[in-house]
């Protein structure tokens, strides 16, 4: 029988981590919306106006899956007319520096790929 290393162990539970991580993050608007919402937009269309190409329905989808997940809250207020607002959490806001690091990553690799 082989013997697994303790390091092949090691990567495997890693690798499982991140995983997880790329199925919560890896749709193509679920980090624009975080975003978003990070700079101060809470209205649905705010949200919507915010990003390019996406649509009403596609967003209210992803409002929905971020829900689910944790990452954003939804509250509804009825002074007057319905008013609903959308928060990244607390959770989601330790998202916040590896996104930054991500927009970094990509524009030194868009520097990097034009200078090829």
């Amino acid at each position: 029988m082989k013997k697994v290393s303790r390091q092949q162990i090691d990567l495997q539970v890693d690798l499982k981590y991140l995983e997880d991580t790329l199925f919560v993050i890896s749709g193509k608007w679920t980090m624009k919306i975080i975003s978003a919402l990070s700079c101060g937009n809470k209205r649905f269309r705010e949200i919507g106006k915010a990003i390019p190409d996406i649509t009403f329905r596609m967003l209210s989808k992803e409002l929905q899956q971020l829900e689910a997940n944790k990452l954003i809250s939804r509250t509804v207020t009825t002074e007057g007319r319905m008013l609903i607002h959308y928060e990244i959490t607390e959770y989601a806001k330790t998202l916040i520096p590896v996104i930054s690091e991500m927009i970094k990553w990509g524009k030194d690799h868009r520097r990097a790929y034009r200078s090829v």
